[in-house]
């Protein structure tokens, strides 16, 4: 009895049960290759990340230090897979490569359940799940095809771009596929009638990224000139609007809410821009030094992860832009004062990293500022 009882201290070492800590975002994912693509599941903390030597990985993220895991890799790609994209229900993850395959696996376990070998004449670039069935991918030629799993074959067709297709959006119906491509244009494609619409004019510069704004209205493109074009979604064969940002490039652009948009650049900065009022909100993180490659967003918004060719993905906590509150009123800004810092992480403490970056809009564009607030009146 006597001895049992001394034992009983040694059975409960105290400075061992630490309680783990619980962070404001999960902690950077390191990778073993820059990650061209990353995709977050629509209703789990799950990520998954393809990489330029073809891989692609599953990872649970978590806020609690220590709890992020690797769930499988699968390596069947060839070649650097290019873009990943989760099915709308998070059964099926999709992902298209340099070596001109579309691989479906089954998301939960990495097993690879459809794949189209020689899906384009090209490289594949992008790929976008429309519904549980349908999806559509863009290659390096320009060429556009849209996808039956039904079938098992593509019935849409279409090589109306010159360059390579960069991204693809579609509406909330699934009927309207967008598509912006390297010739700096937007394709515009009815998905149910199969059928090519129209091609917008020529932008100056690469067309990167497209996404909905405004409930649908307005549609959002990229450039790799650092500007962001705006159009109309009963007007697409001009741009309504263009916004230059202080960033050599938009490379990626993910919207937050109805009226925010991140985009990340060739700096390594991501900020959150507003638009209509059009307005640089500030910095949300940054891979320092280093290009982003791709921005995802959590389904309810309130995280946002990024990929850099500093080989991580790192999360951002987005919670406060859904409270933010961008009046028409432009406030004149002291010249050559630092982007503001919008997350515990963002470094906006006026480093001289950022000494460099202004919270306003090139000249040309802040004359066309002015009357942004009367073209969202519709």
């Amino acid at each position: 009895m006597a001895a049992a009882m001394e034992e009983e201290p040694q059975e409960s070492p105290e400075p061992a049960a630490r309680e783990p800590r619980v962070r404001d975002t999960p902690e950077d994912i390191c990778l073993e290759a820059t990650a061209n693509a990353i995709a977050l599941h629509p209703a789990r903390p799950l990520l998954a990340a393809g990489d330029v030597d073809g891989d692609v990985y599953l990872y649970s993220y978590s806020c609690t230090e220590g709890e992020n895991r690797q769930l499988w890799s699968s390596g069947h790609h060839l070649k650097s897979c290019r873009d990943a994209a989760f099915s709308q229900d998070g059964q099926k993850l999709f992902t298209v490569s340099k070596d001109k395959s579309i691989h479906i696996l089954q998301a939960e376990e990495g097993r690879l359940e459809t794949r189209f070998p020689k899906a384009h004449e090209a490289a594949l670039n992008c790929v976008l799940p429309i519904d549980n069935h349908i999806f559509a991918t863009g290659d390096d030629g320009g060429a556009v095809k849209v996808w039956d799993l039904r079938r098992g074959s593509a019935i849409l067709e279409a090589r109306q771009q010159e360059e390579y297709i960069s991204a693809m959006a579609v509406d909330g119906n699934g009927k309207i596929l967008l598509t912006a491509s390297g010739d700096g244009t937007l394709g515009v494609f009815n998905v149910k009638r199969r059928r090519f619409e129209l091609l917008s004019e020529p932008q100056n510069g690469d067309l990167t990224s497209v996404v909905l704004m405004k409930r649908g209205r307005k549609v959002a493109c990229g450039s790799s000139e650092g500007t962001i074009y705006l159009f109309n979604w009963d007007g697409f064969g001009a741009a309504s609007d263009r916004f230059a940002l202080r960033a050599e490039t938009i490379d990626c652009m993910v919207p937050i809410t109805d009226s925010i948009v991140c985009v990340g650049s060739l700096d390594g900065v991501i900020r959150a821009v507003n638009v209509l009022p059009n307005r640089v909100l500030g910095s949300v993180g940054q891979h320092l030094g280093e290009p982003i490659e791709q921005l995802a967003v959590a389904a309810d918004g309130k995280l946002l992860a990024s990929s850099g060719h500093d080989q991580k993905v790192k999360f951002w906590d987005v919670s406060a832009l859904g409270s933010m509150v961008v009046d028409d009123y432009r406030r004149k800004k002291k010249k050559g004062g630092p982007l503001r810092a919008l997350s515990s992480k963002a470094l906006g403490s006026g480093e001289d990293f950022f000494a460099d970056l202004r919270d306003e809009t090139e000249p040309e564009a802040a004359a066309a500022e002015g009357g942004d607030s009367d073209s969202d009146s519709d």
